[in-house]
């Protein structure tokens, strides 16, 4: 009974997305593909482990099933590590892989912030954050976990989720970190602007320090961030609820997957 009343006093909210085969929501040479072996082929597998062993001995004549997966550590919901962006951060340091990563950075307090009215390919600036704190009533603190709001989960498992919503700056992303934010996430494809956006940019003026520019502020300053994440909504409140998003240990990754999740206590 004890356990259950704790556990009524908790809502627990899934900020990840699923990763399936072939969805047309990543670039053509990063989709995932899944091979699955029922429960039939299992059978027949079986036999290599337990030899003489036949289909009738087991029950309803049926084995394991297995999935073999194909895929980057950059597919579905993941967290990004500061390898990822540079070989240095905090201006010359080697930078942390995912398997170097704090766990103290993965869990803690979480911040929403909504910028859903952005349109899509618009960066987010540090004084729009700064803004969008004062209106939640918000001071940010060390390893706060903050979770920026754009819209575009709304269009996953579409070929236009790689051009929706808006994305992080240079200075928005260091506007986060200089205040001691390790991990924030995202529900987009980048934590940056889409991509076709910022090409379409860099094609038209030719100005280099619109790539990449808000991974990149990771040299200066070393976080993480989440990517492809979903279900913001669903949390119901800016603050006042805890995140937990730790990374698959991969080693010297740059990114590992994550299920990230927003603990709400009544």
């Amino acid at each position: 009974d004890g356990w259950e009343r704790f556990m009524k006093r908790r809502r627990f909210v899934d900020l990840s997305i699923a990763i399936e085969s072939n969805l047309p929501s990543d670039p053509p040479n990063m989709m995932p593909a899944i091979d699955y072996l029922d429960h039939e082929a299992g059978a027949e597998g079986m036999a290599a482990f337990f030899p003489g062993v036949r289909k009738d001995q087991l029950p309803g004549a049926k084995g394991w099933a297995i999935e073999n997966l194909t895929l980057t550590t950059h597919s579905g919901t993941h967290l990004d590590a500061p390898y990822h962006y540079h070989p240095t951060q905090d201006r010359g340091k080697p930078s942390l892989t995912i398997d170097e990563i704090p766990l103290e950075w993965c869990m803690g307090d979480g911040v929403l912030l909504d910028f859903r009215h952005k349109g899509d390919g618009e960066g987010i600036t540090a004084a729009e954050v700064a803004r969008e704190l004062d209106r939640i009533s918000y001071s940010l603190k060390p390893l706060d976990i903050v979770l920026v709001q754009t819209g575009a989960d709304a269009a996953w498992g579409k070929p236009e989720y790689l051009l929706k919503g808006g994305g992080m700056t240079r200075e928005s992303t260091l506007y986060l970190t200089e205040r001691g934010v390790r991990v924030v996430g995202i529900d987009a494809w980048s934590w940056d602007r889409p991509l076709p956006h910022i090409a379409q940019e860099f094609q038209k003026n030719g100005d280099p320090k619109v790539i990449w520019e808000a991974h990149f502020a990771g040299i200066e300053i070393g976080y993480c961030h989440m990517e492809k994440m979903a279900n913001l909504s669903a949390i119901g409140r800016p603050f006042g609820f805890t995140v937990c998003c730790f990374p698959i240990k991969i080693k010297r990754a740059s990114a590992g997957w994550c299920r990230p999740v927003a603990i709400i206590e009544s």
